[in-house]
């Protein structure tokens, strides 16, 4: 489950940008063709936080949808996994979106 190790990056890099100030909400943005699986992150984000400034604070995921470009045709399409060929039948893709994971923002107590 590399979810355990993504969860202690995010942890060690808000609580850094936090210089000791308590998190209240972290957004982060994930791709669906990234790889990472929202609910094992949740949980292990829940689990790598206690006893640090983001115990307690909310993990809101955005999930960012695919999308690609046909090198063939041109065609940009909604591309649900990285199988997907483009209309035309052509594999050639060059994807544009789905593989993020990031920190979008953090929200910190006063």
């Amino acid at each position: 489950m590399h979810e355990l190790g993504i969860s202690r990056n995010i942890v060690a890099i808000v609580g850094e940008a936090a210089a000791g100030r308590r998190v209240r909400r972290v957004t982060l943005e994930i791709g669906k063709l990234s790889g990472v699986m929202p609910d094992a992150l949740a949980f292990s984000f829940d689990l790598v936080a206690q006893g640090t400034p983001l115990e307690g604070a909310a993990l809101e995921i955005r999930q960012i949808e695919g999308r690609a470009r046909c090198a063939a045709c041109g065609a940009e399409f909604a591309a649900p996994s990285f199988l997907t060929p483009c209309a035309c039948g052509s594999r050639r893709l060059a994807h544009l979106a789905g593989e993020e994971l990031n920190i979008k923002s953090m929200e910190l107590e006063d």
